[in-house]
């Protein structure tokens, strides 16, 4: 699975469990630390639960969890693919889409299963 692949299989398994505002940048002209960037909000403990459930499901191991501990941030670190989940109010406050802005989100209509 490349890793354009499983970026867009964790934006699915997000919508499935209805995060609200999901983004993914490609930040890999912008940084050397990931290929892509993917942000969501609200419900952070299930959400990165599920993410991590189903990407283990499929093979794909997280290598790495910061805040699992938090009710407002959890990032997911699969080295190519760092998945943010924020409660709004961390979404706010840390504001990814302006620190992240050159690099180009994608477009995920089409892209989400219905």
């Amino acid at each position: 699975m490349t890793t354009y692949e499983q970026a867009v299989k964790i934006a699915n398994i997000l919508d499935k469990k209805i995060a609200q505002d999901i983004k993914i940048s490609e930040i890999s002209d912008v940084t050397i630390l990931a290929d892509y960037m993917g942000r969501s909000s609200t419900q952070v403990k299930s959400l990165a639960d599920e993410v991590e459930y189903q990407m283990d499901e499929a093979g794909i191991s997280v290598s790495h969890i910061e805040g699992h501990r938090s009710n407002s941030w959890i990032l997911l670190d699969y080295v190519d693919i760092i998945v943010n989940i924020f409660n709004e109010e961390a979404r706010e406050f840390y504001d990814l889409e302006r620190l992240w802005q050159d690099g180009k989100e994608l477009d995920l209509s089409g892209i989400l299963e219905e």
